[in-house]
């Protein structure tokens, strides 16, 4: 496997917007697509319609399971061209799992696995790299409704990796505390993992213009928009491959752009934070 090939990779790939997207990725990406989840149905669906993906297990709770994918990734490829985080996870509305355990869940898989694949991916990143985090418009909606102290923190262009990290655990104790509302957070451990997502997005692309800063890496946090998948649920506005539009388009901006970089997309346009 030579290293000079091009690689792009998608995880939470096996369902929904993440098998859109590694479908349109086979179509487009001119090198090789590795679909990762923990099970490799997919694949064989995408082989099936003539489109040729590899497939690596990953449970991105899992941090040795996320090192083996980078051992194979430096190995095979001496790299990684395209990252798109896409798994994730969400309660349904009626589900009765007590608040606190919904908040430590989510946040596990939803913020600090993403967290710890980009910790353990990212500097496999080659020059002209392209990062998409997917997020959501609740992120957005989420802050609107945390108190202005929070506000301030989560908007802050100088906040850390560390500081939001401390945050995030915070409104996991304040649930398991039963004063979450009292500290200024909002009733949705969905749509606070996911400000997670969006503003550790926007520190990762300011630390990769300090630290790599001729290397034209552009990473961006995205809402697919409302689709529908086992998530989103049979009344959602789009379909998955609809959902996939705005991802693909971050993971293929041409190699000579500039931005968006560190932005929130939406609909392929930059939200205001």
């Amino acid at each position: 496997m030579s290293s000079c090939r091009r690689v792009a990779l998608v995880t939470g790939a096996n369902k929904g917007i993440g098998f859109a997207i590694a479908r349109d990725l086979c179509r487009q990406f001119t090198g090789d697509v590795v679909l990762t989840a923990r099970g490799q149905a997919a694949v064989q669906q995408l082989q099936a319609e003539g489109l040729s993906p590899r497939f690596h297990q990953l449970d991105i709770d899992d941090l040795q399971s996320i090192r083996a994918l980078r051992d194979f990734l430096r190995r095979a490829y001496g790299g990684l061209d395209v990252l798109v985080n896409n798994a994730g996870i969400a309660f349904k509305t009626a589900d009765t799992t007590p608040f606190h355990i919904q908040a430590e869940v989510t946040l596990k898989t939803n913020f600090f696995g993403t967290i710890d694949i980009c910790t353990e991916l990212l500097p496999l990143i080659k020059p002209q790299g392209r990062v998409v985090n997917v997020s959501s418009m609740m992120s957005l909606m989420t802050l609107k409704k945390c108190s202005p102290e929070l506000q301030q923190k989560f908007r802050s262009e100088t906040i850390t990796e560390d500081e939001l990290v401390g945050l995030m655990n915070k409104f996991v104790e304040d649930t398991k505390k039963g004063v979450h509302e009292k500290e200024g957070w909002p009733n949705t451990t969905y749509g606070v993992s996911k400000i997670g997502v969006t503003v550790v997005s926007r520190i990762q692309a300011r630390k990769l213009s300090e630290q790599r800063k001729g290397d034209k890496i552009l990473l961006n946090a995205c809402c697919p928009g409302w689709v529908r998948t086992n998530m989103g649920g049979p009344n959602a506005t789009k379909s998955p491959e609809e959902g996939a539009e705005t991802p693909v388009y971050l993971a293929l901006l041409p190699q000579d752009a500039q931005e968006p970089h560190g932005q929130f997309i939406s609909e392929k346009k930059v939200q205001e934070w």
